[in-house]
């Protein structure tokens, strides 16, 4: 690991957070940092309080390049995201806006005021040719700031006015205070529901995703989408080896229990600022097996933590990620997860004033 990165003392660990320090942003060249531990007084990073920073954003619908994404475009409302994942890709794209990929991330949230007004405009675009477009491609879209911005809930009624399709991904039980919209949107087939799982071991999930709500909390989230007609499907990301990949039979059969209809998985992969963050991480709590992940995960992505090749970035390559592979399609057929083909309807979009499409 590189010393001049780590500027936290490692007496001191945040409760409530995820990475416990601010590696250096690649992007900025004059960034002071903590060089070595030793060589500083009494230097400690307070756990501060998480601050909101409002921004007037230019646009808020993105085109998604990357074929591993299920969607062609996403919105954030949000970037930065205060439920603390210590595996969590979208920590990088924090660095281009000059913070840190670290605890910036988590403490330094950025809301898109006029997210709702840039949807609309974007929408009234007569270039715009209706397909799905995800909501949370990158940060959670239910996280804390929701239930003060209600950014999301303003986004998806104005998908419902368009009869925009939206697929959806949160670990948030917040997204049940918008159960009636999202019931209403499911009536007409314009939207679908990925609700994330990664463990059902508490001490691991307090440790790995300190301010998100519980695994059963999340079951609770898909029961209740469902019973409400409204599509919900678990999401199994990231797994990881010596962690919680043991776990995937377990998650897969309570969605399954509690009306999920279909699901998807992701395979670690620390690209970036997050190898210095996980890598850290990883040896403060689970020092007895830190080895054994770090290699397993290394043994996955070809003697890396990271491989960035489209098609197997996202499912790694090597024995152990073909074991988890296999047993992801096993448990599928089992649980008759993803058994039905199944699309959100894009042709009942309209702009208001216009008549409905005709075909």
């Amino acid at each position: 690991m590189e010393e001049e990165q780590l500027n936290e003392d490692p007496n001191t660990y945040l409760k409530g957070r995820g990475a416990q320090f601010n590696p250096k942003n690649r992007f900025l060249k004059n960034e002071k940092i903590r060089s070595e531990i030793e060589s500083i007084d009494d230097w400690s990073e307070p756990n501060a309080a998480t601050v909101y920073l409002e921004d007037h954003a230019k646009s808020i619908v993105n085109k998604v390049d990357s074929p591993d994404v299920g969607m062609m475009y996403s919105m954030n409302p949000y970037q930065g995201c205060e439920h603390g994942c210590i595996y969590c890709y979208a920590r990088n794209v924090h660095e281009y806006w000059g913070y840190s990929a670290g605890l910036d991330f988590e403490r330094k949230i950025i809301v898109k005021k006029n997210a709702p007004e840039l949807l609309r405009k974007f929408l009234m675009n007569r270039n715009w040719e209706c397909v799905p477009i995800g909501l949370s491609g990158n940060t959670d879209c239910y996280q804390p700031a929701e239930k003060k911005f209600e950014l999301t809930k303003r986004m998806l009624e104005v998908c419902n006015e368009f009869n925009q399709p939206v697929g959806m991904i949160t670990k948030n039980a917040g997204i049940l205070r918008d159960k009636d919209l999202l019931q209403e949107m499911a009536k007409k087939n314009l939207v679908s529901v990925l609700v994330s799982i990664t463990s059902f071991n508490e001490d691991l999930r307090r440790a790995m995703e300190p301010r998100t709500t519980t695994a059963r909390q999340r079951l609770r989230v898909i029961n209740e989408l469902s019973s409400a007609g409204i599509r919900a499907g678990v999401m199994l990301g990231p797994m990881i080896p010596g962690l919680n990949e043991h776990e995937m039979q377990r998650i897969m059969e309570a969605a399954s229990e509690n009306g999920a209809t279909f699901s998807a998985y992701t395979f670690i992969r620390l690209n970036g600022a997050i190898k210095l963050i996980f890598h850290d991480w990883l040896y403060k709590n689970f020092p007895d097996r830190a080895d054994k992940v770090w290699h397993l995960i290394e043994n996955a992505h070809g003697g890396k933590v990271n491989d960035s090749r489209y098609g197997v970035r996202m499912r790694g390559e090597g024995p152990i990620s073909d074991l988890v592979r296999q047993q992801y399609k096993k448990y599928n057929k089992i649980y008759r997860l993803n058994d039905e083909r199944w699309e959100l309807d894009c042709s009942k979009f309209r702009r208001p004033g216009e008549q409905g499409r005709l075909f």
